[in-house]
């Protein structure tokens, strides 16, 4: 068994096409959960979703976030109705007070449905619905994310971060907003000072997560600091890289970042924006997949390839180049 770490698009990418190499049943991804946004009185977990949309044969690969030809009814009739009130666009934070209060899973994220500030498709918002209830009724996170996977048809296992609620939170010039009001609404487009991961120590990977993370470990071209910060910044999942083999493959070319605030959020948290400055930020990594094009020099191995990605047969390339990797440093994947 090998195990993915999953934040953003970088790993859904990944796998996409890789099943010869790396079987969905036998090949678990964890998700980032620092993302996740209770909007409209239910949850929403980008991450997780895009995972199972794309194992699921539903993600719009256009966009690679949704569901493909979903309608947008229901949010375009708020659209409408927070038009016609006079209500300003934009996200609309819960006072305080409700940010720790009602369910546990969304504190420190909570936003209101008048004018939602991200775009929810219909069956999107079904999923959203589904999951929230499921929670409600007392279920966590992890057993709840497996109920979905089932109906969606989805054979790969898809395991959150934690069942506790850790909320990315980027302090800016602007002030303190999360991660979705800096990326979605505001397109990075704020000063980074620093980012919290607020709550993280409270949570805890799951037993499920540290079973994963027993087997040799793959982090896609994630973004190091929201994507895969929330996860180390769990003592105890970072512990447990360092005891097991792990293959990185950076999401960067030399300096150049493929896509996303990588670059920034690496360099207002004191990394290098760089392949240099991830290998810096993942001292665990035992060996880096590179792209061709970077000469970047590391003190661990290195194998190189093409690592664009995108269609299926990249995936299968980057894998192959990820086998490669396990090889060069003497652990054996099927």
């Amino acid at each position: 068994m090998v195990t993915f770490l999953a934040g953003g698009t970088g790993t859904p990418k990944l796998l996409r096409g890789s099943e010869t190499i790396f079987p969905p049943e036998e090949t678990p991804v964890v998700c980032n959960t620092g993302d996740d946004i209770e909007m409209s009185g239910v949850l929403v977990c980008p991450d997780i979703d895009t995972v199972l949309f794309s194992e699921g044969g539903l993600l719009d690969h256009e966009t690679w976030w949704g569901i493909d030809e979903d309608t947008t009814v229901t949010h375009d009739e708020i659209q409408r109705l927070a038009d016609a009130a006079g209500v300003p666009a934009g996200p609309r934070y819960l006072p305080e007070e409700a940010q720790t209060s009602g369910r546990d899973i969304a504190r420190f994220r909570r936003f209101s449905g008048v004018a939602e500030f991200m775009q929810l498709g219909d069956r999107d918002r079904a999923i959203h619905v589904t999951r929230t209830g499921l929670l409600d009724e007392r279920r966590g996170l992890t057993t709840v994310t497996a109920t979905l996977a089932d109906a969606l048809g989805v054979d790969r296992p898809v395991l959150p971060m934690s069942d506790g609620p850790v909320a990315t939170i980027v302090h800016t010039d602007e002030g303190a907003m999360h991660f979705q009001e800096f990326w979605v609404h505001r397109r990075a487009d704020p000063d980074v000072e620093r980012v919290e991961f607020r709550g993280v120590e409270h949570a805890e990977p799951t037993d499920a997560v540290l079973d994963a993370l027993d087997s040799p470990v793959v982090i896609g071209p994630s973004n190091p600091v929201t994507s895969l910060g929330p996860m180390l910044a769990m003592d105890a999942f970072r512990s447990a890289l360092e005891s097991t083999p792990v293959v990185a493959v950076s999401p960067f070319v030399g300096d150049r970042v493929f896509s996303g605030p990588a670059g920034e959020l690496m360099a207002a948290t004191g990394h290098d924006p760089s392949t240099a400055g991830v290998a810096d930020a993942y001292p665990f990594a035992d060996v880096f997949v590179l792209d061709e094009d970077d000469g970047t020099a590391l003190d661990r191995p290195i194998v190189r390839t093409d690592t664009r990605l995108g269609d299926p047969e990249d995936g299968l390339r980057v894998c192959r180049a990820v086998r490669e990797a396990f090889e060069a440093i003497g652990v054996e994947v099927p």
